[in-house]
């Protein structure tokens, strides 16, 4: 019988599909899964294999490059959770003491509108 086209395509499509399970096997969100049980760490909701795509792997220094194998620089969150910790995040290090103080300086308004206002207003009476 000669080889079937559709065969060999099926047959590739499936090796790509294993090589790429296996390349996610590796990753740092596959390992962080099989370690921690399956709960957000901040709301504490629990996930299952239907919703399981909504829970992110967190880097707590936020060096997305740190991915230690004991999985002490991960936790798992919520995706809510996860874009309101990295909100946070952003908020804090906009709001940093030497940042602030410069930008305070940076930001001091000159013109004052209402400088002369009480004058205006004592022509009109």
């Amino acid at each position: 019988m000669p080889p079937n086209p559709k065969n060999d395509k099926l047959d590739q499509i499936v090796a790509e599909a294993q090589r790429n399970s296996a390349q996610r096997e590796l990753g740092y969100r596959e390992q962080a899964l099989k370690q921690y049980p399956w709960i957000c760490g901040r709301c504490t909701r629990e996930f299952t294999r239907v919703n399981l795509q909504e829970l992110t792997v967190h880097h707590r220094d936020h060096n997305h490059d740190n991915n230690p194998s004991d999985g002490s620089n991960w936790e798992l969150l919520c995706v809510y959770c996860h874009d309101n910790e990295h909100s946070r995040h952003l908020e804090a290090s906009r709001q940093s003491p030497a940042k602030s103080s410069a930008r305070q300086s940076a930001a001091t308004a000159t013109h004052n509108p209402f400088a002369d206002l009480k004058s205006l207003l004592k022509g009109k009476e």
